[in-house]
C-alpha cells in the first residue's frame, strides 16, 4: 500500500471531486467516505431533493465504479433486486440475468417503501457480498457498498426496516437542508445554462481506480488499535443497554461498527493510529439506528442523537 501521505491525498481528492457536484454537505460526504473505506453500508435519511442520488453518482465516478439505482416500491419483487434465472429457448439452456445489485455502488431509494421480503433480498448481498441464484453463489464486484435512503416525513405506505437489516448498516447518515449561502450557490449552479433537472457529474474527475479503494479498505482494517480504545467503544455500547430513556440498546455489532469506522476515520484524517476522539467522532452515525428510545422520550420529542451525546459526556475516555 502507498505511504500515509498518498492515502491522505487520495481521500482528500475524492472529497474535493464530490464537492464539484454536491454543494455543501461536507460532513455527510466525509461520513460516506469513512463508511466506504470501512467496507460498510450507509442508510441515508433526509427529505427528497437534497442531492442523495447525485452524491452517490459523484462518489462512484471518483473511482470509475459502476453505479445502479433501485426505486423501492410496494410491488417490487426480490428477483427485481437480485436477478433471476431464465430458460433460453434458442440455446435450450438456463441463463442468469443479473439484477442491479451486481455493481460497485447501489443506491436503494426509499427502501422502506418495499415489503419485508424484498428488503431482506438485500441482506445476503450486504452481509456476504454475494447473491445465490438457483443454488449458485455469485460474488458482487469489489469494492461494494449499498447506500439506502428513507424519507423521515412520509410514513404512509412505508414498511419499517427490520432490526436485523438496520444492524447491517454501518452508518445512518442524516442529510439536512443546506444553509442560506449553500442554497444560494446550489440554485445558481443548477439553473445556470442547464436544461431540466438532469443530474450533472460532468465536473467530477476520476481520481483513483477501484483497486485503490479496495487497498485503502485493507489498510484501514489492518491498523493496530490500543485495547483501551476498544474498551472505550464497548463501554459506550454497553451504556446504551441500561441508559434511562432507552428501551432497546445496541448489540455487539455496535461496538464492531465503532472500531471499523474509527480505523477508517483515522485513514481519512491521514493517521495510522486510532484515538478515542475517532470513536467519539463516529458514534452518532454508527449507533443512532441501533437503539430504540422509550415511548416517553419519543413523546417528549427527544432525539436519539441527544441521548447519545449525553452518554459520550458521561463515559470517561482513556487518556493515554
Amino acid at each position: 500500500m502507498e505511504n500515509k501521505e498518498t492515502m491522505t491525498q487520495i481521500c482528500q481528492s475524492i472529497k474535493t471531486e464530490i464537492s464539484h457536484a454536491v454543494i455543501g454537505q461536507s460532513e455527510v460526504i466525509e461520513q460516506i467516505l469513512v463508511a466506504l473505506i470501512a467496507s460498510g453500508h450507509v442508510l441515508i435519511e433526509g427529505v427528497p431533493g437534497l442531492g442523495k442520488t447525485l452524491l452517490v453518482q459523484a462518489l462512484a465516478k471518483t473511482f470509475s465504479g459502476n453505479f445502479s439505482r433501485i426505486q423501492f416500491t410496494p410491488d417490487l419483487m426480490p428477483s427485481d433486486v437480485t436477478g433471476h434465472v431464465l430458460y433460453d429457448m434458442k440455446s435450450e439452456s438456463f441463463k442468469v440475468r443479473k439484477g442491479p445489485v451486481f455493481t460497485n455502488l447501489l443506491l436503494a431509494d426509499e427502501i422502506n417503501r418495499a415489503p419485508a421480503k424484498t428488503q431482506s433480498a438485500l441482506l445476503e448481498v450486504m452481509q456476504e457480498q454475494q447473491v445465490t441464484l438457483e443454488g449458485r453463489a455469485m460474488p458482487v464486484p469489489k469494492p461494494y457498498m449499498v447506500l439506502a435512503t428513507q424519507n423521515p416525513i412520509e410514513q404512509e405506505g412505508t414498511y419499517p426496516l427490520p432490526e436485523a437489516q438496520l444492524d447491517r448498516f454501518l452508518f445512518k447518515v442524516l442529510i439536512a437542508y443546506p444553509d442560506d449561502k449553500e442554497e444560494l450557490q446550489l440554485v445558481q449552479y443548477i439553473t445556470d445554462k442547464k436544461l431540466g433537472d438532469k443530474l450533472d457529474v460532468s465536473n467530477v474527475m476520476v481520481c483513483v481506480k477501484p483497486e485503490m479503494i479496495s487497498a485503502l479498505q485493507a489498510h484501514a482494517a489492518s491498523l493496530e488499535i490500543d485495547e483501551k480504545v476498544i474498551q472505550y467503544a464497548i463501554d459506550i455500547v454497553r451504556a446504551t443497554r441500561k441508559w434511562p430513556g432507552i428501551s432497546l440498546g445496541s448489540g455487539p455489532r455496535g461496538g464492531i461498527a465503532l472500531i471499523r469506522a474509527a480505523r477508517a476515520y483515522a485513514v481519512v484524517d491521514g493517521r495510522d493510529f486510532i484515538t478515542p476522539d475517532d470513536v467519539k467522532k463516529i458514534t452518532l452515525p454508527a449507533l443512532r439506528h441501533r437503539i430504540v428510545l422509550s415511548p416517553e422520550m419519543e413523546l417528549e420529542g427527544v432525539h436519539v442523537d441527544r441521548v447519545l451525546e449525553n452518554i459520550l459526556d458521561k463515559i470517561q475516555a482513556p487518556r493515554n
